[in-house]
């Protein structure tokens, strides 16, 4: 059901707002990352569609089908936009900690495992979250010193591409960032270390910040986390900011259900996509796409059966073409043993494919260099994992996951969420001190749902009670051997 809260389409959303009449004179200013389509060089076009020309409706069918699919995760993420809209205060609801516009709000744990908002949620990093809304203000990002903790700020634009480089894997140094829309045109204050222009007013940041599964750990990562902090430039006054994340208000939970709650919907989907291709502008050779789509909602305002046409398209791609890339196992890189990767995490430029494949998957990955992910559906023989069935993941000595930062295997529900479990365990990896090495070196995690024998315990990743599930495998700021593909995982081998 289309929830009431994004039916509020706020005029303010993408307003060109202007936020700071100075120009920017200054030389010593940060160098501005800058990834805007506006300063891509100018291109004498060809004419466009002739808007007086009748079309028919199987054209527009046709051109509602495909506009649906390569823009499905700018009109998910700018939803999402539509929903911090109506937050007014940093707030814990149940599972999901809530911000408005250009704050995020941040954990001091792991996940809830009942969260529904994203799927495959981390249960190895505390995470934050927010929404980007660069036309009513840049935002400045508190980076605190993390001393040798993992860390990485992912923060993407609106097509789910990442426009910074903040993390530990860039040797990132404490200080404050500014990120700033693709028109913004104001004067850099001092005391900001680097600029970072966004191709777009919307967008997602989501701090993750790694933690060992111990009582010492979660007592040590506090005092940092309370330096994490986003806030809009005119809030800048050149000190670290802190909050006191425990102490964040609480609401009633509001019922969730057990998939990921929507956020594309066929019936709305035309009607807001002028207003996300105005905030995307198109990419080199996505002009014709934009006026093809463009001219032919036009046409849908003036004739209810084009419109009636384009929404059944939408309706018929949503449930034949982007529900089936729900499933690891149908998109993506083929490795051995039916594991899947994909290559170009937060930077897909024109693979509509893998872009809407991961967005439906797993929306939010991080670039590569951040983060390699390798999913899996199936197990060694090829048959889909299911809970009746028991599992081993075995990694020798010379072929744990080469990584700088952590590694972890998740084991997700047949609708990429965690299913509760009695050890309230989700993931084993980096962050598990207990788990045991065999007499050679090598690790063998147990995958099944009844306990395995005493001595394994510690390995032991709980399966779901009853059903299907899948496995994925993070690999954070990894190695050379992964990001070449020389290293890929161990078979998941079916026990007797």
């Amino acid at each position: 059901m289309y929830k009431k809260v994004l039916l509020i389409a706020l005029p303010v959303i993408m307003c060109s707002c202007n936020q700071n009449s100075n120009k920017q004179t200054t030389t010593t200013a940060p160098t501005i990352a800058d990834s805007s389509a506006a300063n891509q060089t100018s291109r004498v076009l060809p004419p466009g569609p002739d808007s007086t020309t009748k079309i028919t409706v199987e054209y527009a069918r046709l051109v509602a089908k495909d506009a649906y699919f390569w823009a499905w995760p700018m009109v998910n993420i700018y939803n999402r936009r539509l929903a911090f809209s109506q937050v007014k205060e940093i707030v814990m609801s149940g599972p999901l900690i809530q911000a408005p516009l250009n704050q995020f709000g941040l954990l001091t744990d792991y996940v809830i495992p009942t969260e529904r908002a994203i799927a495959c949620p981390n249960q190895d990093v505390v995470y934050g979250i927010g929404a980007l809304a660069l036309d009513l203000s840049p935002v400045v990002i508190q980076v605190p010193n993390f001393g040798k903790r993992f860390w990485v700020y992912q923060i993407v634009d609106l097509r789910t591409d990442g426009f910074v480089q903040l993390g530990q894997m860039y040797d990132t140094k404490p200080g404050f960032y500014l990120l700033v829309g693709p028109n913004w045109d104001g004067k850099v204050p001092s005391g900001i270390t680097k600029v970072f222009r966004s191709s777009s007013n919307t967008g997602i940041v989501g701090p993750r910040i790694f933690m060992d599964d111990t009582p010492e750990d979660r007592a040590a990562i506090q005092p940092v986390l309370q330096s994490v902090l986003m806030y809009p430039l005119s809030d800048f006054d050149g000190k670290m900011k802190t909050k006191d994340w425990k102490n964040v208000k609480t609401l009633p939970a509001a019922s969730m259900g057990n998939q990921e709650m929507s956020w594309v919907f066929p019936d709305k989907f035309f009607d807001e996509l002028p207003i996300v291709l105005a905030d995307a502008p198109p990419m080199p050779g996505e002009e014709a796409r934009y006026a093809q789509v463009l001219a032919v909602i036009a046409a849908a305002k003036k004739d209810p059966a084009i419109k009636k046409a384009m929404i059944e398209a939408a309706a018929e791609v949503e449930a034949q073409v982007i529900k089936p890339l729900f499933e690891f196992r149908n998109f993506g890189r083929q490795l051995p043993f039916y594991w899947s990767t994909i290559n170009n995490g937060a930077a897909f430029g024109t693979d509509y494919f893998t872009r809407t494949a991961t967005a439906k998957s797993n929306i939010l990955v991080n670039k590569e260099k951040e983060a390699k992910y390798f999913y899996q559906d199936r197990d060694s023989a090829g048959i889909r994992l299911n809970s009746a069935n028991k599992y081993e993941i075995t990694f020798t000595k010379e072929s744990m996951p080469p990584v700088n930062g952590f590694w972890s295997l998740t084991l997700y529900n047949q609708h990429h969420f965690f299913e509760l479990n009695n050890l309230n365990r989700y993931s084993l990896g980096t962050k598990n001190k207990s788990m045991k090495t065999n007499s050679d070196g090598s690790l063998t995690i147990y995958v099944q749902s009844a306990p395995p024998a005493k001595e394994n315990e510690s390995n032991w990743l709980p399966a779901v009670e009853k059903g299907d599930f899948s496995l994925y495998l993070r690999t954070y700021w990894p190695k050379d051997e992964v990001l070449n593909g020389s290293w890929t995982p161990p078979a998941v081998s079916k026990r007797k």
